[in-house]
């Protein structure tokens, strides 16, 4: 499995916003873009350079990318597949990647980042419908119920997701269960659950070209 094993935090500066990649920790004044809010390298703090259409778009796939915590190659076939349904291709794309199995942990606050979702399913602690499931980009369906393994439910980890899910908003295609520790998708994304601060027009435009 691809790992991007660049510094969160640098990422984040270099796109110049914050990405969530380290889930709580970057609501707090540890954040990178908090205490350094300028692109990394000797260069960073003098601003940044004006781009140009092509930079933006880039830019706009890159935050996609490394938001949904996806290396080129997965972030590509799911472009591809998704130019292949009908409808707007950019809301396909989204619906794809809030649909992986990783991305609806997260979502429903099973996880604290996407990155921490990737590993928990990797380390199968969730299971989708009673069966276990250690595939990140396992695609869920209408219907589906994925929860946390009842062996898992004592660990650490899940005992503090379980505080702060009363914190965090869910989206409104699943149904989020605090006690049982598990969430049933309930219709597809439509485009208001898709994050507002990504055009997927740019993205759609890059891979265009």
């Amino acid at each position: 499995m691809g790992k991007n094993l660049e510094p969160k935090c640098k990422q984040c500066r270099r796109i110049g916003e914050k990405l969530m990649l380290k889930g709580e920790r970057c609501n707090t004044q540890k954040c990178g873009m908090v205490k350094r809010n300028f692109p990394p390298g000797i260069h960073g703090s003098k601003g940044r350079k004006k781009r140009t259409d092509f930079g933006l778009q880039l830019a706009e796939k890159q935050k996609a990318k490394k938001q949904y915590n996806l290396m080129e190659k997965q972030f590509r076939l799911t472009f591809e597949k998704a130019r292949g349904e009908s409808g707007n291709i950019g809301e396909n794309f989204f619906r794809l990647l809030e649909l992986r199995l990783d991305n609806a942990v997260y979502r429903a606050g099973l996880a604290d980042s996407r990155v921490q979702a990737r590993q928990l399913v990797s380390h199968c602690h969730f299971l989708v419908n009673d069966k276990a499931v250690n595939i990140p980009s396992y695609v869920v369906k209408v219907g589906d119920v994925i929860k946390v393994k009842e062996r898992s439910k004592n660990f650490k980890i899940f005992k503090e997701i379980s505080n702060k899910q009363k914190k965090q908003e869910t989206p409104s295609w699943l149904n989020l269960n605090t006690g049982e520790m598990s969430a049933k998708v309930l219709h597809r994304p439509t485009a208001k659950d898709i994050n507002s601060n990504i055009d997927a027009s740019m993205i759609v435009e890059f891979y265009s070209r």
